[in-house]
């Protein structure tokens, strides 16, 4: 599991409280970096730091990553916190209510793009500029096989989802000639909290259109994202990356 070498860096995980963030929190410390773990939910985040258990290289910001000053004020004291940010992974997100797009309300869809989208805009713009100096780092954004194949009443998300794929290819090309890598992960179903946010016919849709007949694990989710995160993976930038036990097919 600690192969994957990240001595030296210091990463920005974005809803690291729980789920897939906590479990890629959990990787990237595991392979030798520092964390700032970001969350809306303070009473979570603190759990999580203590269940990380190791203060010296945890750093926790209770962060509404849809509001452009807190993700300012947060990436600059992660930056004091440990000299540097050498990775940020933008994983914040929500399904939102599982309707039709005729049957949402305005409110309903904003939320998720603020969410899914919005955030990830935020969140690069503020850590890019701390990354150019030092000409080098490494951004993860978690999208979605949604953002590729679209959704069934799940429009909100399908589309915040492609937006997420098309700001990594816009992005990945704007820092190409420099050593910052730009990189996202389109992950199909995997079994976290955020399925109790969704109907279970959804759930069972999305369950149904994978080969492999399960949902994927945390772990797994976490285990690329390291990687991604880590020199060797020099020669990617603007990429989507599948991890969907068969689902995607371009």
């Amino acid at each position: 599991m600690n192969q994957i070498d990240l001595h030296g860096k210091s990463a920005i995980v974005t809803g690291a409280a729980r789920g897939i963030g906590f479990a890629i929190a959990q990787r990237l410390l595991a392979s030798g970096a520092n964390c700032s773990l970001w969350d809306n939910n303070p009473d979570a985040l603190a759990a999580a730091a203590k269940k990380l258990g190791d203060p010296a290289r945890v750093h926790t910001a209770a962060v509404d990553v849809t509001d452009e000053a807190r993700v300012n004020a947060a990436a600059q004291a992660s930056q004091a916190r440990f000299g540097a940010v050498d990775i940020l992974v933008n994983n914040a997100g929500i399904a939102g209510v599982s309707k039709k797009l005729w049957e949402c309300t305005t409110a309903e869809w904003r939320a998720v793009m603020e969410l899914d989208l919005f955030a990830v805009f935020l969140c690069c713009r503020a850590v890019v500029p701390l990354m150019l100096p030092r000409n080098a780092g490494r951004i993860v954004s978690i999208a979605s096989i949604a953002g590729k194949e679209g959704n069934p009443n799940a429009s909100h998300y399908s589309a915040a989802k492609a937006g997420v794929i098309g700001l990594t290819k816009s992005l990945g090309k704007e820092l190409a000639n420099t050593e910052i890598r730009v990189t996202c992960l389109a992950p199909a179903v995997v079994e976290t909290d955020i399925l109790k946010q969704m109907s279970p016919e959804h759930v069972q849709y999305m369950l149904s259109k994978i080969p492999m007949g399960r949902f994927g694990r945390v772990e797994e989710i976490a285990a690329m994202v390291a990687w991604l995160c880590s020199d060797e993976a020099s020669f990617s930038t603007g990429a989507v990356c599948d991890i969907s036990g068969g689902r995607a097919t371009y």
